[in-house]
């Protein structure tokens, strides 16, 4: 089984669609096709890497902030941010997403007005977020057993 670091080592870029809901709105599941390109330098705040945890699962979310030797990262779905992740991870960064046969760029002036007022504003979504879930989360603590 080709890994996704061998093909975007190979072909410069890799395209596939994402298995997941932790980058909706801007991504969804099975429906989006997205470009991953090899990353030329280290990548900046709002970039949308995909890396390689230590477990060995691939994850595709969104730099909230750039320290000197690792980023905080977290899916635009999600609230909890997640920390230590280095260059040695990063295999890609996002480059476009096709939505219904339209390439979006991550350069567009609409892609950068979405970011910002999600990424800029992450704590009303983190709170929104944590509110819309709490029926799942009394489900899975108090469900049928």
């Amino acid at each position: 089984m080709t890994k996704f670091e061998d093909i975007i080592e190979r072909d410069g870029r890799l395209i596939y669609t994402n298995v997941g809901d932790s980058m909706r709105p801007l991504i969804r599941q099975d429906r989006d096709l997205l470009i991953i390109e090899k990353p030329h330098g280290r990548l900046k705040k709002y970039d949308v890497p995909l890396y390689k945890r230590d477990s060995g699962q691939y994850v595709l979310h969104r730099i909230l902030k750039v320290h000197d030797i690792d980023y905080v990262i977290c899916g635009d779905n999600r609230y909890c941010k997640e920390y230590g992740i280095t260059d040695k991870h990063i295999i890609g960064v996002l480059t476009t997403v096709v939505r219904d046969g339209r390439e979006i760029s991550v350069n567009d002036w609409k892609y950068k007005l979405y970011v910002h007022l999600w990424c800029d504003l992450f704590l009303i979504r983190a709170f929104v977020l944590r509110i819309k879930n709490i029926p799942q989360r009394l489900k899975r603590k108090y469900g049928k057993k």
